[in-house]
């Protein structure tokens, strides 16, 4: 009966301990997963839940120091609370007394506390190594532009798509590379407005948007997946034989972004800007129907003008002038009186205050939607003829007209024509901006300079030429 009852009082104390142990053993499990849960904490409070978003990893931000002096303390961290779970295990501490196991377990915490407030400490260094701009990223970040933006459109489409059959295309490309402008970068807020959409639905009256994105450099803009708005009530153009020198209908432009609100009151404008720099192009019978044909803007005291007139430019080579290119700002007479002469142009603007492209569209000629920030999307040595009026001026920077002429110069073809109508700038400038023209070494068919009369201020001039571009290498 006695050895029952000592029997019956072992097992009783070796539960008692096994289930201290146990209670042990599962408080310091739990504060080893919390302090592990705190240090992951302290480090990711470094960060906003945007950036989590959008990066793959939240540690290709982490300074290269920093970030492995945060991986020693983690395994100390583990190593530590492993040591302590072992010695439970093995029954190191049974006959340790209550005091001193909550003398250790102070201790124990403490020192995981310890390291818990270094590595907080990095985190003014993490912050501090995260960047705004991609274009100014450290070397070890993402070089993915996906990753940069929160809508999900726009990352589908800057992400590389591979061939389906995982073999080069016929272009000789194992995937298509989706391109947008660098600017769209620093513009990350109206790009994302521009591509936030639902996908299959009517696109949003946001055109004013695009073109705000294009001329601050985010150009091209991303192609979308949404439809783009119409007219309310459209109608058919008018036949080829009237639709050249006949305001078009006025429904058949959205007027929402428009000062005026039909063609008749684009066409009455009578103030001397309006429309940004083409007062009177709408005025087709009246302003822009002798425009190239007969001689205007005479200047009284030299009797010279510097409106060259298409059939004395079409001689200069006969019969070879077919295709060309008009950059400026204006609703298409230029190609609308090439086309009188069996001479394709391409007019290339953008919408300055008003529906310009929708104009030359409506006119049964071709517009083509293009800032000065673009390469133009042409081949080398295509084009006869380049034409820019009302659009090259003394505004631009002398580097910027590099960068335009060279680009004209590539796409004209040996023997084509550069024909630079009425450029004006002050008359310091001039010099400048005419050697800018001459460092292409073109031939001089044309070369005209007149006094600018059309305000009281006589210290802007007019510059027009017809240069050739020489067949190359010279």
């Amino acid at each position: 009966m006695i050895l029952l009852v000592l029997d019956n009082m072992a097992k009783v104390n070796s539960l008692v301990k096994m289930g201290t142990w146990k209670s042990v053993n599962r408080t310091i499990f739990i504060l080893g997963i919390c302090a592990l849960l705190v240090s992951v904490a302290t480090l990711s409070g470094s960060y906003s839940f945007r950036s989590l978003l959008v990066t793959n990893s939240f540690c290709d931000y982490v300074n290269p120091l920093n970030e492995g002096e945060a991986r020693m303390n983690f395994e100390v961290v583990i190593r530590k609370i492993r040591q302590e779970m072992d010695e439970l295990k093995n029954g190191t501490l049974k006959e340790s007394s209550s005091s001193e196991i909550l003398l250790r377990h102070s201790a124990f915490l403490a020192d995981i506390l310890g390291l818990i407030e270094s590595m907080q400490a990095l985190g003014p260094d993490v912050q501090n190594a995260t960047v705004d701009h991609p274009l100014l990223k450290l070397n070890h970040q993402s070089d993915e532009p996906e990753d940069y933006f929160l809508i999900e459109e726009i990352r589908k489409y800057v992400r590389v798509k591979p061939n389906r059959l995982g073999k080069q295309n016929f272009m000789g490309a194992n995937g298509t590379f989706m391109s947008i402008g660098h600017a769209c970068f620093a513009m990350k807020e109206e790009l994302e407005e521009y591509m936030d959409y639902d996908v299959g639905e009517i696109c949003n009256d946001d055109w004013k948007l695009a073109q705000k994105l294009m001329v601050h450099g985010c150009d091209p803009l991303p192609r979308r997946r949404c439809l783009a708005r119409a007219p309310r009530l459209y109608t058919q153009p008018f036949p080829i034989n009237e639709s050249i020198w006949k305001l078009p209908d006025d429904r058949n432009v959205r007027w929402s972004g428009y000062r005026c609100k039909n063609f008749t009151c684009l066409a009455n404008n009578g103030t001397r800007k309006g429309f940004f720099k083409c007062a009177h192009c709408f005025n087709l019978t009246h302003h822009e129907m002798p425009r190239w044909i007969q001689p205007t803007d005479l200047d009284a005291e030299t009797n010279t003008t510097a409106d060259f007139l298409i059939p004395e430019v079409l001689k200069i080579k006969p019969g070879e002038v077919r295709i060309g290119l008009d950059f400026s700002v204006g609703t298409g007479t230029f190609a609308a009186r090439m086309r009188e002469f069996n001479v394709t142009i391409v007019s290339a603007t953008i919408n300055l205050g008003a529906p310009f492209n929708e104009m030359i569209a409506l006119r049964g000629l071709v517009p083509l939607y293009l800032s000065i920030n673009q390469r133009l999307p042409f081949f080398d040595n295509t084009l006869d003829l380049i034409h820019t009026t009302r659009f090259l001026d003394g505004w631009i920077d002398f580097v910027l007209l590099d960068f335009v002429l060279f680009d004209w110069d590539r796409v004209l073809r040996p023997g084509g024509l550069l024909w630079i109508d009425s450029f004006f700038c002050l008359k310091e400038d001039l010099e400048d901006y005419m050697e800018a023209f001459k460092v292409l070494r073109y031939r001089k068919h044309k070369w005209v300079v007149v006094p600018k009369r059309d305000k009281d201020d006589d210290r802007e001039v007019f510059f027009s030429a017809v240069l050739e571009k020489p067949p190359r290498p010279f």
